[in-house]
């Protein structure tokens, strides 16, 4: 899964897990390839549409990205001024309520002390209009608050009242509407003894008690309010300031019309409605105190929105944004690297090398994308895409020859999870692969946690798989790894390779890492081999198998079945 590939890269000694990343020479034979494949034949056409597609996605992404931004910034801003919009009225609604809630309560309140006064004139015993009765008519004035005058009738026409007789004929008003107790409402009269002013008059039986409508709505009152006091079911205006649109504000007291453009409030109670209303125009005047600091929580969540939407459009647009997208697209190739037995020359098998192939033709190089996916937790999704398309390309070859074998690198991430190993079984079982043709290799960061390193490989040993330690040499604790852990193979570093023939400080380190696996009992695979010489030095000192340029290069799957069929010797 994991290249390397033979020539032309040379890794550090400490090792970096950059399996699948293709030398110079590589890139350059595999470009030529693709490129003799012809401008008229299956290449050309498809890359072209397939760069087509990425610009158009990359456009889309662009495009989607500005879009968000703008709303991003628009939306905070638009968000804090409906908020002040609905604050302020919502304060003024509830003003609106308690200002009905307030005037109901003190009509209410007016209308039971006319009734109270009605109710005590009319069990008087006294000669009507005697003087007794007139001070006792006089007493109740002065001992009612609400109540200003209270006069009897006879015939329709005033006799006496709490100020003597009239000099002159007072005829009785006539009754607008009549509430409860069967209390007469005038709601407006003017009697001589108020001067002019109007006056509402409570009707019982002979008597009649004057109130000052100020006594239901003498309150303070914003100047676009308006306010009305409404007697009995028909709606009687008792009361009203600022003179108000009577009608209009009759049908929103009965619920009659919804007024999207006015805010109002209704207080009913048993025989009294108030309604209060105000233009909704007029909360602009109030947004003054409450929307300078929406604004700014506004402004400074649209810089935050804008800022996410940026970072996520970079994220998006970003290497491990388009490799996670690739993952999800199924963009990873594979091409093999024949594995040759020195002995025979015959191929046995091959090295499967992971490649990203980007939708617009360019490929990554696997020692860019394979550590970017290990640092952002997107590798063990390619080692299962892997496994798949070895499984699925090579099916008919493994099944053919049961000798020939794959070779599958593993992540440090995959041997602590171990999660392939189902999906791997569930595969091989479905193909009639048996499971001793994929083997399975991991460089040493892969045992730094020896029991979980243990424990996966050894349950991939019993499903039957081969193990091989790679880059044997290139860490720090090869020796203890090949004691503790259940190995099959140990594949010679091209580092070390690379010395055979030539005088170097490492040159004598080949030999023994050789003699090492020969005493545990390992088979030794020899990687980087490209010249006959170490392909000659590796057979005398009885390596098994080798890989490498010498052979032959990584080879997409056609060619490398190919290969293996036509190679000199023949299969195994």
């Amino acid at each position: 899964m994991r290249s390397r590939d033979g020539t032309g890269y040379r890794r550090a000694a400490t090792v970096v897990f950059v399996g699948t990343h293709l030398s110079f020479k590589d890139r350059v034979v595999e470009g030529r390839d693709q490129r003799s494949a012809g401008h008229f034949g299956h290449w050309e056409i498809p890359a072209a549409f397939e760069r087509m597609r990425a610009a158009l996605d990359r456009s889309r992404i662009i495009a989607i990205a500005s879009f968000l931004g703008v709303l991003a910034g628009v939306l905070p801003i638009l968000a804090a001024f409906y908020m002040a919009w609905t604050i302020v009225e919502t304060r003024r609604q509830t003003r609106l309520s308690d200002l009905a809630g307030y005037v109901l309560a003190r009509t209410q309140a007016t209308f039971g002390d006319a009734t109270n006064a009605l109710r005590t004139a009319r069990r008087l015993t006294d000669p009507t209009c005697s003087p007794t009765h007139i001070a006792a008519l006089r007493e109740i004035v002065v001992n009612t608050r609400s109540v200003e005058d209270i006069g009897y009738f006879a015939n329709d026409t005033l006799q006496c009242g709490s100020w003597g007789r009239p000099t002159i004929p007072v005829p009785r008003s006539s009754i607008d509407v009549t509430l409860s107790d069967d209390i007469g409402v005038t709601a407006s009269l003017r009697p001589l003894i108020s001067g002019g002013t109007p006056l509402t008059g409570f009707h019982s039986g002979a008597y009649v008690a004057l109130t000052s409508p100020g006594r239901f709505a003498d309150v303070p009152l914003d100047k676009d309010t308006e306010l009305a006091v409404l007697a009995g079911f028909n709606l009687t205006v008792v009361d009203a300031r600022h003179d108000p649109d009577l009608q209009r504000l009759r049908r929103l007291a009965s619920a009659k019309i919804l007024d999207n453009q006015t805010l109002y409030a209704v207080a009913r109670g048993q025989d009294w409605t108030v309604v209060a209303a105000a233009p909704k125009a007029d909360v602009f005047r109030d947004l003054g105190d409450d929307l300078p600091m929406f604004l700014a929580v506004g402004a400074a969540t649209s810089l935050l929105m804008v800022g996410l939407v940026m970072w996520l459009s970079r994220r998006r647009l970003s290497l491990p944004g388009e490799l996670a997208t690739a993952i999800r697209r199924r963009e990873f190739i594979v091409h093999y690297q024949p594995i040759i037995d020195l002995k025979t020359g015959a191929c046995v098998g091959a090295e499967a090398l992971v490649r990203w192939q980007r939708p617009n033709g360019e490929t990554i190089r696997p020692d860019i994308f394979i550590p970017l996916a290990e640092e952002n937790g997107l590798i063990e999704p390619i080692t299962h895409q892997v496994i798949e398309m070895v499984i699925t390309e090579l099916k008919d070859l493994l099944v053919a020859d049961r000798s020939a074998h794959i070779a599958i690198n593993l992540s440090a991430a995959d041997i602590r999870s171990g999660s392939f190993l189902s999906p791997m079984a569930a595969l091989l079982k479905t193909a009639d692969i048996r499971p001793d043709q994929l083997w399975l290799e991991a460089t040493e960061r892969g045992f730094l946690d020896a029991k979980v390193a243990r424990a996966t490989l050894e349950k991939a040993r019993q499903n039957g798989h081969a193990i091989a330690i790679d880059d044997f040499g290139t860490g720090y604790s090869s020796l203890q790894y090949l004691q503790d852990l259940p190995l099959d193979a140990l594949k010679i570093d091209k580092s070390f390779v690379d010395t055979i023939g030539i005088d170097s400080a490492t040159s004598t380190i080949t030999p023994h890492i050789i003699d090492i696996a020969k005493s545990l009992g390992l088979s030794v695979v020899a990687e980087g081999v490209e010249r006959q010489e170490q392909a000659d030095y590796l057979a005398q000192r009885g390596v098994h198998y080798a890989q490498g340029w010498l052979f032959s290069r990584p080879l997409p799957r056609l060619e490398f079945i190919t290969f293996y069929q036509r190679q000199p010797n023949g299969p195994i």
